[in-house]
């Protein structure tokens, strides 16, 4: 989930303030690492999100600027059985956002495991949902329920470095078109709150579920779908007026659209759905 609060969440490190205690040293820089923020202060500490917990970061703003909490933070139980380094490469936060009236409430909505936590992401988003490289101190804050923090919590981190095959920034920006069904690229999704999917892929990251209930959906690169078989909401668009509005799609609707066809075409993520 991205409302257009998340969408104002690019600054910079100097139009934050930190409130983590009378006692705090000033603030020096605010950083994001991974979905940890490291903030360093006037006295050489640097603090990590669960240093932070009960700080303030203070979005500057027209009335004074939005006010965000950090309440808890908890490694994300998805890698408990992971090696212990690296149980901690995804921290969920939960953030409260404070009301003209003073009420502080959770800045997250519910996702599908009911979970409404989020954590920053470093970058600047585009108007299509994905995250750009950006200098910095500019980073995102995204929640556990949408298609940026879904991808974070499959295992598309855009931060890492990989050797050979697609970059880890272009399989996450491919993952969010993909949860999000944007098959044309343009940042319009057709899916909905609950759908389910099976995201997978042939590099080790996710593998498919071979759901019998499930069939081929498409094939996705980080410009959207490179061929659609099905389209997974069919209230919300079809392979006829997907190959109608989008020239990327032309002929590679319908059951031209395999597996093999889209490896082929430049696909780097798949999905399987319900017919």
């Amino acid at each position: 989930m991205h409302s257009k609060l998340f969408s104002r969440l690019s600054l910079v490190c100097a139009a934050l303030s930190l409130c983590a205690s009378a006692r705090a040293a000033e603030l020096q820089s605010l950083d994001v690492v991974g979905t940890h923020f490291k903030a360093t202060l006037s006295d050489e500490r640097v603090l990590d999100s669960a240093q932070l917990v009960g700080a303030t970061l203070t979005v500057a703003g027209a009335a004074g600027g939005t006010k965000i909490r950090i309440d808890a933070v908890e490694p994300d139980p998805l890698l408990a059985a992971h090696p212990e380094a690296e149980r901690d490469a995804v921290l969920l936060h939960s953030f409260s956002v404070q009301g003209a009236d003073g009420e502080w409430t959770n800045l997250c909505e519910a996702g599908p495991d009911g979970r409404r936590q989020g954590f920053p992401i470093a970058g600047r988003a585009r108007g299509d949902g994905t995250i750009a490289p950006a200098e910095r101190g500019v980073f995102e804050l995204t929640c556990t329920g949408g298609a940026q923090g879904k991808c974070v919590r499959f295992g598309y981190h855009p931060w890492e470095t990989r050797a050979g095959g697609p970059s880890a920034r272009a399989l996450y920006d491919a993952c969010i078109r993909l949860v999000r069904a944007d098959y044309s690229g343009d940042g319009k999704g057709t899916t909905r709150n609950g759908q389910p999917i099976d995201i997978y892929d042939f590099l080790g990251v996710q593998s498919p579920g071979n759901d019998p209930a499930h069939d081929f959906e498409a094939g996705f690169s980080p410009e959207g779908a490179v061929c659609v078989r099905h389209v997974r909401v069919k209230e919300n668009t079809s392979l006829d007026a997907l190959a109608t509005s989008s020239a990327r799609l032309k002929g590679r609707t319908g059951d031209i659209c395999t597996e093999e066809f889209a490896r082929a075409n430049g696909a780097i993520l798949f999905v399987r759905s319900p017919p």
